[in-house]
C-alpha cells in the first residue's frame, strides 16, 4: 500500500485549524473529500519540502503548492468532493470561486496585510510570536511584500496605492460578493444541499479566519457577522469536521514535524536562501574584521576588578506578546 500523500500547512490559532486561507482551503476540501493525507503543521514555512505552505507532497515526491493544484491532485486520486454535483453545480461552484478570487480575495488581503492596524497588531504580531528566531525578524515583511504583489496582480495595477479610495473600493466589492454568497446560500447546510463540495471548502477558507481573528479594523468583519446564514455556515463546518478547533480531524492523520537536528531551523532553509543567509553573515563578519583590523572599532582592555556585590534579580521575565 502505498504511503500517504503529506501536507504541510501553518499551525492553528483564533480556533481554526490554521491561520492561512490557503491552507483552510485544502484542509476544508480534504476533509469534506475524506482524503488520508498525513498533515504536518508548523510555524517555519523553510521546514517544508517547498519552502512554502501550504504544500503538498505527494508519494511520487511532486511538490504541489497551489490549493487548486493541490484538489485536481487529490480528484485524480478519487478523492472528490464535487462527485455528487449536476452540470448546472458544478457551472455555478466555478462561477462562485472565480468570484471570490476576484472580488474578495483582495479585500481579505488588503484587511490582514495592509490596513496598518490589522498588520501590525494582529498579522505580523501572529508571525513574529510563532516563527523560531531569525526568522521572525524578517519573514513576516517578505510575507507582506508577497502579499502585496498578489494584491497588485489580482488588482491589475502595478501602481497599486494604498488609501481610502482604495479601501472603499474593495471593500464595496467584497461586500457585494458576501451578499451574493448569502443570496446562494439561503438556509440550506451547505451551498450544494446537504453535502459540501470544493465551493464550501474555498468559501470557509475565505471567510472563518475574518470572522475568528480579532482585528482592531473590522469592518468586513462587522458586515459579515450581520450575514448569520455565512457565519453559521462557519461555525457548522468547525463543529463537523474540525471539532477540537485548530487540531486534527479524523479524516487526516496528524502527525509533528520532527524535531530539528542540531544544525536548527536553518538546516530545512532551501538552498537559495541557505546561501543568501550564510552570504549575510559571512559580509557582516568581513565587515567587523575589516574595522578591527583598521582601527574603526577599537577593544580595550581594563584591569580585572573584583565585582560588585550582586543585585537581587526582578521578577520580569521574557515572554511572548499576546494576540488580541
Amino acid at each position: 500500500m502505498a504511503a500517504p500523500d503529506e501536507l504541510f500547512c501553518w499551525e492553528g490559532d483564533w480556533g481554526l485549524p490554521s491561520v492561512s486561507t490557503d491552507c483552510l482551503v485544502v484542509l476544508a476540501y480534504a476533509q469534506f473529500a475524506g482524503a488520508p493525507l498525513k498533515l504536518k503543521k508548523m510555524s517555519n514555512p523553510w521546514r517544508s519540502p517547498s519552502g512554502l505552505l501550504p504544500t503538498l507532497r505527494t508519494n511520487q515526491k511532486e511538490n504541489l503548492t497551489r490549493p487548486s493544484d493541490i484538489i485536481i491532485h487529490l480528484r485524480k486520486q478519487k478523492y472528490n468532493a464535487d462527485l455528487d454535483l449536476s452540470a448546472k453545480e458544478g457551472a455555478d461552484s466555478l462561477a462562485f470561486i472565480s468570484l471570490l478570487e476576484e472580488k474578495l480575495k483582495p479585500a481579505l488581503i488588503y484587511t490582514f496585510w495592509v490596513e496598518p492596524k490589522n498588520y501590525v497588531d494582529v498579522t505580523r504580531r501572529w508571525y513574529a510570536d510563532h516563527m523560531p528566531f531569525p526568522l521572525n525578524f524578517f519573514l513576516p515583511g517578505q510575507m507582506q511584500r508577497g502579499q502585496l504583489e498578489r494584491l497588485r496582480l489580482l488588482r491589475g495595477d502595478e501602481s497599486l496605492e494604498s488609501g481610502e479610495e482604495l479601501e472603499k473600493e474593495l471593500y464595496r466589492d467584497a461586500t457585494e460578493c458576501l451578499n451574493l454568497l448569502s443570496q446562494r446560500l439561503g438556509s440550506h447546510k451547505f451551498f450544494f444541499g446537504d453535502t459540501p463540495s470544493s465551493l464550501d471548502a474555498f468559501v470557509f477558507g475565505h471567510l472563518a479566519p475574518v470572522l475568528r481573528s480579532k482585528l482592531p479594523n473590522g469592518k468586513l468583519q462587522q458586515h459579515l457577522k450581520t450575514l448569520e446564514n455565512l457565519s453559521s455556515f462557519c461555525s457548522n463546518v468547525l463543529l463537523l469536521y474540525f471539532p477540537r478547533d485548530g487540531r486534527e480531524g479524523g479524516g487526516l492523520k496528524a502527525s509533528s514535524p520532527p524535531p530539528p537536528p542540531e544544525g536548527g531551523d536553518f538546516d530545512h532553509v532551501p538552498n537559495k536562501r541557505r546561501k543568501q543567509v550564510l552570504s549575510a553573515l559571512a559580509a557582516l563578519g568581513a565587515m567587523l574584521s575589516y574595522a578591527l583590523l583598521t582601527g574603526m572599532v577599537s577593544i580595550q582592555q581594563e584591569a580585572l576588578e573584583e565585582p560588585p556585590d550582586p543585585e537581587p534579580i526582578g521578577g520580569e521575565g521574557e515572554a511572548g506578546e499576546e494576540i488580541h
